[in-house]
This record gives structure tokens, C-alpha cells and sequence, in this order.
């Protein structure tokens, strides 16, 4: 039996080109095209094609993420928007990285992720030193926070002006006015951290306390708190 081959050989060899292209085309590239880049994703080094690759050393802003797996979605590139899932390795403690972050013409956002991460002087002087994420949802359209849920624990360290903060602190992601809000709070109430985060990166981190103790007091005001009606309150801004 035979058969015939009536696409024109140029025709054929053009479009076989241009699957070959599509299934090897670099993960680094596709962070670049598709403005994945812009939204805070980099990486050190990228080995595989957009479909199943190896980020070395990936950050998120300032957060750094380790060594994961990226996968380019193809069914979210159908309706307009890049997302790329990725995957972190086992962890001795805690959960490994896994979830997503895309974007399109007017948003950009993580979903699904569950993650340990540690924030180096990200939020400096404040102490903390990990981030549990979990389930963690955000969505920003046209720089304003639509859609945000999942829980976060912050761990402190340090004892800063003498607080047991050894416990942490744990609260649940919201959108407010614009801006994505994360309120932790001990397990006490008596220590309170509030986190803005607007789309375009910034964000402003107030740590709160409610002293019961003039030793602790006299500690926070010496650490650079100041006073107000709901206790001693330190601030911080920066973008991540």
C-alpha cells in the first residue's frame, strides 16, 4: 500500500520545524516573553525546555526558593495567560515547594502555593526568619489585590527587646483596599504583625506589641518602637 504525500515538502518541513521549536524552546526565554520575569520570578540558570526544565538558585522578588522544577502550562496559554507551576525537592521539615505563578496582560498572581521559605533580611529589623505558606492565592488585576486566601506562619527569632516569640505567629491572607493583607497574630494576641503588599512589589510590615511588663516596654522603645493607642509599634517598608 502506499501512500501519497500531497503537502508540498516546504509546507511540511516548516511546520515539523516549528514543533521542534515549541518543544525545545528554553524555560529562560519563555520568563522573558511572557513577562513572568517582570512579575518577580528569576533564576541563576535554567536547564530544559519550557514544558519540563530545572531552575538552579530561583528567587521570587528577594525571596529566595532554592532549586525547583518549572512546567509551562499549556492550557493557560489558550486563554491568555502564562503560568508556570513549580516543584521543589523533598524537605526534612515542612512541606516542599509547590504551586504556581502567572500572569497576563492586566494581572498577576501565585496560586495554590504551599512552601517554606526563609526571608532573609527581607523584612529587617524585624525577626523573622521563615514563612509556612499554605494554600496561599493571590490575584492582582491592574495593580489591585482581587482575590487572595490561604494561611501563612511567620517564625521569629532573635528575641527582639526580649519577646518569646518562639511559637510564631499564623494568620490568613485577605485583599484589602487594593493590597494584599496578611494580619498574623500570636498565640498570646499580644503580639501582632500586619502586612500590606500593593502589586507592584511594595510593602509595608508593622510589627505590633501589647506590653504587660514596664522592663519590656522600656526593651521596645529602646529597639526603636514607638508609642500609640494600640501598644509600641515598629514599621518597615521596602519591595520585594
Amino acid at each position: 500500500m502506499r501512500i501519497r504525500l500531497t503537502t508540498r515538502p516546504l509546507v511540511l518541513f516548516g511546520a515539523m520545524l516549528v514543533i521542534a521549536l515549541i518543544a525545545t524552546f528554553p524555560m529562560r526565554l519563555a520568563l522573558a516573553l511572557t513577562g513572568l520575569g517582570e512579575a518577580g520570578l528569576s533564576a541563576r540558570s535554567s536547564v530544559g525546555p519550557v514544558w519540563f526544565a530545572t531552575l538552579r538558585e530561583v528567587h521570587f522578588g528577594d525571596v529566595e526558593l532554592g532549586d525547583v522544577h518549572a512546567f509551562l502550562s499549556p492550557w493557560q496559554l489558550l486563554v491568555g495567560r502564562a503560568r508556570v507551576d513549580l516543584a521543589g525537592p523533598p524537605v526534612v521539615t515542612g512541606e516542599a515547594l509547590r504551586g504556581g505563578i502567572s500572569v497576563s496582560r492586566h494581572s498577576m498572581g501565585v496560586d495554590d502555593v504551599t512552601a517554606n521559605v526563609a526571608p532573609g533580611d527581607v523584612f529587617a529589623p524585624l525577626p523573622v526568619t521563615k514563612l509556612d505558606l499554605g494554600d496561599l492565592s493571590v490575584r492582582f488585576e491592574n495593580g489591585s489585590c482581587q482575590q487572595a486566601g490561604g494561611s501563612v506562619k511567620a517564625e521569629l527569632g532573635g528575641g527582639l527587646a526580649g519577646l518569646a516569640l518562639a511559637q510564631g505567629m499564623t494568620g490568613n491572607a485577605r485583599c484589602e483596599g487594593g493590597a494584599l493583607l496578611i494580619p498574623l497574630a500570636s498565640a498570646s494576641g499580644n503580639e501582632r504583625i500586619r502586612l500590606l503588599v500593593r502589586g507592584d512589589g511594595r510593602y509595608r510590615a508593622e510589627l505590633l506589641v501589647a506590653p504587660a511588663d514596664a522592663a519590656v516596654t522600656q526593651q521596645l522603645v529602646a529597639n526603636g518602637f514607638q508609642s500609640d493607642n494600640d501598644g509600641y509599634r515598629l514599621s518597615v517598608e521596602g519591595r520585594f
